[in-house]
């Protein structure tokens, strides 16, 4: 049985949205340096673009944790499912591509679930929706639109199981280091004791293989982080000209931290409805971080956050680790 979870009424959803959205932009580009946030990269657009992305062949990052999904499937669900009926959580589900696997498998073996997928854009969760209506219309899925804890939240009103919450795709290097640490404490606060995590960490490895990944020669990586633009154009009444502005990508061996930038190639004023924006000639601004971890950085964090390691699994290259964490 398939469930669509509604508890306001669309325009309200959208009208709060919009508003969050305006205000993070708006207090995003008055600091300096400038500032955007990636969770807005997922508009209709950009959940298209991103698809893109994940096919190219230099965006690893999918393929191997696709490898731990698709090849470790039985591995994962030992380490992670418990023997009694739960609620499997995704944080930023997108179209549970990955996470398709550990469900399929799961509902093969008659396991008591529930799958909540919590996204931002709604979107793609329409999309993930009927995809699981025609592939696995036995199993009960819940979507959850909005910010993770908000519905991390709801998924808790709703259900009083234990919860194994999933948080894939290296999303966690999207933070900065202290970003990632109250990530962790408050998602260990959001849970009971026993609850399972599993987050997925993209490892360092030869910069070159990291820098391709977020550069590459065809400019879909530049087309993303430009649409972001796009949609503040169409969506808070803004006359950003995308010619005006270019990507730019760096990543440091050392910190691990690969870098998305846009550069104003010359000075010029942007309105947003009312309120003006003013950009020097090379100004940047900050989209995106996509941190790489050492296994040292992992337990680290880990450690701080009040959970307990219960096993990791790697895909075949080594070069990203799902991390299985259990409430202490």
């Amino acid at each position: 049985m398939n469930v669509q979870l509604d508890t306001n009424s669309h325009t309200e959803i959208n009208q709060q949205s919009l508003a969050n959205f305006r205000s993070d932009v708006m207090n995003g580009l008055r600091n300096s340096p400038k500032k955007l946030s990636s969770k807005y990269f997922y508009d209709k657009a950009g959940d298209r673009i991103f698809q893109e992305i994940m096919a190219m062949p230099e965006y690893y990052l999918t393929k191997c944790e696709l490898d731990i999904f698709k090849n470790k499937t039985k591995e994962l669900s030992d380490l992670l499912i418990p023997d009694e009926s739960f609620d499997l959580i995704e944080l930023g589900a997108g179209d549970a591509m990955k996470s398709s696997y550990l469900l399929e498998y799961l509902v093969e073996k008659g396991t008591d679930f529930t799958y909540m997928p919590i996204d931002i854009s709604g979107n793609i969760l329409s999309v993930l929706n009927d995809k699981l209506k025609n592939k696995l219309p036995e199993l009960e899925v819940i979507c959850l639109e909005g910010e993770y804890f908000e519905m991390l939240d709801k998924a808790s009103s709703l259900s009083s199981k234990r919860k194994v919450v999933l948080f894939l795709g290296g999303n966690i290097g999207n933070m900065n280091w202290e970003e990632a640490e109250s990530f962790c404490a408050a998602l260990q606060n959001n849970l009971s004791k026993r609850d399972m995590v599993l987050i997925g960490f993209d490892l360092m490895k030869n910069p070159h293989t990291i820098l391709n990944a977020y550069n590459d020669i065809t400019g879909i990586t530049a087309s993303f982080n430009l649409n972001l633009l796009t949609r503040i154009n169409r969506d808070l009444g803004a006359n950003f000209n995308i010619q005006n502005f270019q990507h730019y990508q760096t990543y440091d061996p050392v910190s691990g931290a690969c870098r998305s930038y846009l550069v104003s190639l010359i000075s010029q004023e942007v309105m947003i409805g009312n309120d003006k924006i003013y950009f020097a000639e090379n100004e940047l601004i900050d989209m995106e971080v996509s941190q790489k971890f050492s296994d040292k950085m992992i337990k680290e964090l880990v450690e701080k956050s009040g959970f307990k390691v219960v096993g990791e699994i790697k895909d075949s290259k080594g070069w990203f680790v799902d991390s299985v964490l259990e409430v202490k």
